[in-house]
């Protein structure tokens, strides 16, 4: 299993100088890469290497595996955006998006992330230093710091790649560490997550009381929801007050809501974990892949739901899962929230509100996303029943 580790590097203001001209020479050449191979319509990384590979090093002063790294990146951004043109996700044949993206090369920031590999970059986590190739030289000594669980994780685990990136005048390594796959434990029954946006994840098993109590938890996103709106109307009256300091304001607080929202989204999914874990049971997600593209909302709600991140807490929990040795399934949404966990029956008015849920066939009411997830819960069930036939 794949883990990331992301630590702060606390570079002097010299050696700051030359990670910064590193980084800048780097992504110039990824930006006149990509421009060549869009003229020349060559995109796979062996080919552009032909093509370019000694023009990198002499017009960008670029090492050898700082030079392969370049055309790699070029040629994986390429990948990346003709996969998204095949799935759709930059609109039809001849819409003015998709020929719009499609008519220009792909440019880079300067300061965007340029991976180095154990030639490029060491690690010394004992002394919490690194030594990394600049554009002037090998830089020995650069300091960082680390967790004691990320400095464990680095010593024993660290393996591939690391990224150099800058946000907002700090600097991180972004190192990839190897982890053992842990075995999953077979479930003693499974846990749904019903993932929302007035609860963010509500839990529950696939057993429901004839009298409608039942062991659901609601995650509440209500301090969620406030603080994008504070933040959000912040944004909209420094935006129009335009003057310079609302504009240093505003991008001292960027990435703030996003912390925010990723540091409750850990929380959750370590909570959510920790109970399968010590309960024995498995976890089942709903799989809301594309859910942007099929929901149709009234403009004043758009906002809410391209801000839901169940995106992220998925992923948290699926890889805090495969740490735990939790047994995980993803299942199809379809009617989760329609249809009755007590009888199976599916109907429209069995919701009349966002939070309630009252069977209009067999009587069973109940919160209406603590129904949906023992839905998502028995569908985990039949899914892992399925799977594991054999």
């Amino acid at each position: 299993m794949k883990l990331v580790v992301q630590v702060r590097l606390l570079p002097t203001p010299e050696q700051a100088a030359a990670l910064e001209a590193t980084l800048r020479a780097a992504n110039d050449a990824a930006t006149w890469v990509a421009a060549l191979a869009h003229t020349q319509r060559v995109f796979r990384n062996y080919d552009l290497r032909r093509h370019v590979y000694g023009q990198v090093k002499d017009r960008y002063g670029l090492a050898a595996q700082a030079a392969q790294h370049v055309i790699k990146k070029v040629a994986d951004a390429y990948a990346t955006l003709h996969a998204h043109v095949r799935n759709g996700n930059l609109g039809r044949p001849g819409s003015a998006r998709r020929e719009r993206v499609l008519a220009r090369p792909i440019v880079f920031r300067p300061g965007a992330a340029q991976p180095f590999d154990d030639r490029c970059l060491s690690w010394q986590p004992d002394a919490r230093t690194v030594s990394i190739w600049t554009v002037g030289g090998r830089m020995k000594g650069v300091a960082f710091t680390a967790s004691a669980d990320q400095l464990t994780l680095l010593a024993a685990h660290r393996k591939g790649e690391s990224d150099l990136v800058c946000r907002d005048g700090r600097w991180f390594l972004i190192a990839t560490c190897d982890l053992p796959d842990v075995p999953v434990r077979a479930p003693d029954g499974f846990v749904g997550v019903d993932l929302g946006i007035a609860n963010i994840a509500t839990t529950a098993t696939a057993t429901a009381t004839a009298t409608g109590t039942g062991d659901g938890v609601r995650h509440s996103g209500k301090t969620l929801n406030a603080v994008r709106h504070r933040h959000r109307e912040l944004r909209r009256r420094l935006q129009a007050k335009a003057t310079k300091s609302a504009k240093r304001l505003l991008k001292r607080r960027r990435r703030k809501e996003a912390r925010f929202a990723a540091d409750l989204n850990h929380t959750i999914a370590r909570r959510i974990v920790t109970e399968a874990a010590r309960t024995g049971r498995g976890i089942a997600l709903e799989d809301l892949q594309g859910i942007r593209d099929r929901v149709r909302l009234r403009k004043p709600q758009r906002v809410t739901l391209h801000a839901w991140s169940f995106h992220q807490l998925g992923h948290f929990i699926a890889y805090k899962a495969a740490r735990a040795g939790v047994a995980l399934v993803w299942v199809d949404p379809a009617y989760t929230s329609q249809a009755c966990s007590a009888c199976g029956h599916v109907a429209k008015n069995n919701r009349p509100d966002q939070e309630t849920f009252a069977c209009t066939s067999c009587g069973f009411a109940e919160h209406a996303d603590v129904n949906a997830a023992r839905n998502i819960a028995a569908r985990g069930e039949t899914g892992w029943a399925v799977s594991h036939a054999a």
